[in-house]
């Protein structure tokens, strides 16, 4: 009986010496080692292992440590708090304890997004191209060009859904202006896509606009280059020469000295600050201008006799 106590407490004692070598072994771990990263950051896909995400980020990790880190995170994720995937940006002196904190809380790591006002497909597919591994176009009349900021675990369809909803937004506040007396909320995207194109800065793309409103109204032909540029080319590149004389008589929807009204949708994207100019609603008497590029400015006249008096001159100075 003697050697059987003297047996059960060696085993006893092995078994304390265990245990409290592995709470300070878990201790140095979890609070006092510090884990070097791959990448100065985590990523972890969506339904990605405990095991893969410890070996595709963690560097300084020996065989014992890697295996107590996946036992931790494994218990962590199933009864504390599940792990997020995306990517996260984690602070210096990091050790395990902290890590696993941030990625148990949605991403950290924000990306800004921004779409110019006045861009073309190519440009914004780019630009999705630089951020998601699957995309598809998005139309000139789905969304407004503004600067956008996309968390690391958003899909591509999440972050498209962000970008309905700010035009969906704007829709509604504006949904009662005297405007939609005679326009459309796609049909005020389609002027703000010509003055995207024409307009050289805020006070031009409001005259621009007050020039169009009033050609509209006579029931006059648009006659403004960027659409017949984008007659020509489709919007997929520049036109690296000036329009010719038989340009403007192509028969093309987009063709504004061929049709009268407003082509049938925008001819790139229209920023938020643009439509916001367009509720402004200003007016002027204006009906035609021409872009002076001695003085880098459009022109602006209210009858035919001042705009050819106008234009006359300036070519008269080249």
């Amino acid at each position: 009986m003697v050697l059987e106590e003297q047996i059960l407490l060696y085993y006893l004692r092995i078994f304390s010496l265990l245990i409290i070598f592995l709470l300070i072994f878990s201790s140095y771990l979890l609070f006092f080692k510090e884990i070097k990263l791959k990448n100065n950051s985590i990523s972890i896909q969506k339904n990605e292992s405990v095991k893969n995400i410890i070996d595709s980020n963690f560097e300084n990790l020996n065989f014992i440590e890697i295996i107590f880190s996946e036992f931790f995170l494994l218990i962590h994720s199933k009864y504390i708090q599940n792990i997020h995937y995306g990517r996260f940006i984690i602070p210096d002196n990091h050790n395990l304890i902290k890590i696993i904190s941030i990625i148990s809380k949605p991403s950290n790591f924000i990306l800004k997004f921004t779409i110019i006002e006045g861009w073309d497909k190519n440009k914004l597919t780019k630009l999705l191209d630089s951020f998601f591994a699957e995309f598809r176009d998005i139309r000139y009349k789905e969304i407004l060009a503004d600067t956008y900021y996309l968390q690391s675990y958003e899909t591509f369809d999440q972050f498209l859904e962000k970008l309905k909803n700010q035009k969906k937004r704007m829709k509604k506040k504006y949904q009662g202006h005297e405007l939609h007396n005679q326009y459309s909320f796609d049909e005020l995207m389609i002027i703000g896509s010509l003055l995207e194109r024409e307009g050289k800065d805020n006070l031009d793309k409001k005259m621009i606009f007050s020039v169009i409103q009033n050609r509209l109204e006579k029931n006059m032909k648009l006659q403004i280059d960027a659409s017949t540029i984008y007659a020509i080319t489709n919007g997929n590149y520049d036109l690296d020469r000036d329009l010719l004389i038989n340009d403007l008589k192509i028969k093309h929807p987009y063709n504004t000295y061929y049709i009268k009204g407003l082509p049938p949708g925008p001819i790139s994207y229209v920023g938020k600050k643009t439509m916001e100019l367009i509720y402004e609603n200003y007016k002027s008497n204006y009906l035609y201008y021409f872009y002076n590029n001695i003085e880098g400015k459009h022109i602006y006249s209210e009858t035919y006799d001042e705009h050819r008096r106008k234009l006359s001159e300036y070519r008269n100075k080249k």
